[in-house]
């Protein structure tokens, strides 16, 4: 009788899995449906409606600004393509004017705005960390209270702070505009940045603070440059908000030395309500550098703003 014999099992290869698409997350998922809808012809074609609207008055603006004061009074800025007259003594007139003189209050403008945006955005960085990151009795407390600031009338600050400047002895210098527009800024700078930060994976805070990082080594060199989508993005709104304000600078910067070129520009409204060719030039020098900060700087201030706003 024959012996059976056995023969061993000889370990095959692993059988593969299909690889098939990928499930998308939900927010991959929104962001496609976004895509899609933002990218049919009737949104585009939206898009370029709105486009033309908002870009005519300022077209009409421009062309203005440089028509000879005649034509102004006279005629409607389109027939200016029809026949064409260009002069500069319109922008001489404002940039140089005894009684307008724009070059000394565009300098004023800058020395208020780059102050006004750097002092928030340097408070708010350290206030947010230490609301997100430390823990210290009232935090949540503290955190609903600055976020409820959002909500207060700037209006009715105006009189204690006029009052407290005058006390301090600081009223027609450029300190009452910085203090008044950081304090006015803090509680959307803080809270913004704050929900970056909440955002920022806690295993990253984690892992820097078991290879002995303390709080400043996470702050500069973990977190904030993670942050700069969003410094970015509230450094562009503040810019402009600064730039373009108006009760502020005519509140606390109403001093000829101090004022900014909203309040000269109200000024040449008030006095030179008829003098058109002063009034366009002056307005498209008013306009022309927040247009241009946030044509050239819009991709991140959009990027910033989305940064950290849709979770996986």
């Amino acid at each position: 009788m024959s012996q059976a014999t056995t023969v061993p099992d000889v370990p095959g290869p692993a059988p593969t899995k299909s690889t098939g698409p990928r499930k998308l997350t939900k927010a991959e998922q929104r962001a496609v449906d976004a895509k899609t809808r933002l990218s049919s012809p009737w949104a585009s074609v939206i898009a370029i409606v709105i486009a033309i609207l908002w870009s005519v008055p300022t077209l009409g603006l421009f062309v203005t600004s440089f028509r000879p004061e005649i034509d102004i009074r006279t005629s409607g800025w389109w027939t200016f393509f029809g026949d064409p007259a260009v002069t500069w003594a319109n922008y001489d007139a404002v940039l140089y004017g005894g009684s307008t003189n724009f070059i000394d209050v565009f300098v004023n403008t800058i020395v208020i705005t780059l102050p006004a945006v750097i002092i928030p955005i340097t408070l708010a960085l350290l206030a947010a960390y230490a609301f997100a990151w430390l823990d210290f009795p009232g935090r949540n407390m503290l955190f609903v209270a600055v976020f409820a600031l959002q909500i207060v009338p700037i209006q009715i600050t105006m009189i204690p702070l006029l009052t407290q400047y005058n006390n301090w002895g600081i009223v027609g210098s450029f300190w009452p505009i910085w203090l008044s527009h950081t304090i006015f800024a803090l509680p959307l700078a803080i809270f913004l940045l704050h929900n970056f930060m909440m955002d920022i994976p806690r295993s990253l805070i984690e892992a820097a603070r078991v290879d002995g990082a303390g709080h400043v080594k996470i702050f500069f060199q973990v977190l904030l440059p993670l942050l700069v989508p969003a410094i970015a993005a509230f450094g562009i709104f503040q810019f402009l908000w600064v730039w373009n304000d108006l009760l502020v600078g005519l509140v606390f910067g109403s001093a000829q030395e101090v004022a900014p070129l909203t309040v000269r520009l109200a000024d040449l409204t008030g006095t030179r309500g008829t003098a058109w060719h002063l009034l366009s030039a002056g307005a498209f020098v008013a306009m022309v550098v927040p247009v241009t900060v946030f044509l050239l700087l819009q991709r991140y201030f959009v990027r910033g703003l989305l940064a950290g706003g849709v979770k996986g």
